[in-house]
């Protein structure tokens, strides 16, 4: 019995499959690639991001325990820990970040339109910053406190939209105010700090 596409399925069609092989043509991601090919690799991730998994072994169980419907979810192999681990250390990461480049444009055309409620001459950004916590005995460089090891992910946001515009990841000892001083002499953009 049909009953229809499921809500992963649905929301990935959202994300133009022509225009994600376009860019791993060009940093010839999947040459030499047999099944788990880029694409699954993106599919296993948003999976994995949208269905709050905490680990590759989370993510491999999750996927098992709906293997009668992996086809359905758009997986056309098996996902096991160890390919997905070797696919994430092994490919270039440039394929995935100038694809999300791709998505912010499209997200800034879309939500270029959208009025503030209050009149704005120019665009309003606002920065944030969160903390993320990593092993110390895994990540001995990213030492935060004594026994405790982290990053910090600066984030400056377009608010017509909510959408990213830089992102950058230091250590977890960095101060948002060393990150506005690379923010302001990035460009020839102008910010002004309130």
């Amino acid at each position: 019995m049909y009953q229809g596409k499921t809500v992963f399925s649905q929301i990935m069609t959202f994300i133009s499959k022509y225009e994600f092989k376009k860019i791993v043509d060009s940093y010839g991601g999947d040459y030499k690639t047999r099944r788990f090919t880029c694409w699954n690799q993106l599919l296993s991730m948003a999976f994995a991001q949208l269905t709050y998994r905490e680990s590759l072994r989370d993510l491999e169980t999750c996927l098992e325990a709906q293997s009668q419907k992996q086809y359905h979810l758009g997986f056309r192999s098996k996902v096991s820990k160890s390919t997905l681990a070797d696919a994430n250390e092994k490919r270039d990461w440039r394929i995935y970040q100038d694809y999300a480049q791709l998505l912010i444009r499209e997200a800034i055309e879309l939500y270029s339109e959208n009025e503030f409620s209050v009149e704005l001459k120019n665009a309003v950004y606002a920065i944030d910053s969160t903390t993320i916590d990593l092993c110390l005995s895994l990540f001995p460089w990213a030492k935060f406190r004594k026994k405790k090891g982290a990053v910090k992910l600066h984030t400056l946001l377009n608010l017509r939209g909510n959408i990213p515009v830089i992102i950058h990841i230091t250590d977890g000892l960095t101060h948002d105010v060393n990150f506005l001083d690379e923010l302001i002499s990035v460009g020839k953009k102008r910010y002004q700090v309130i």
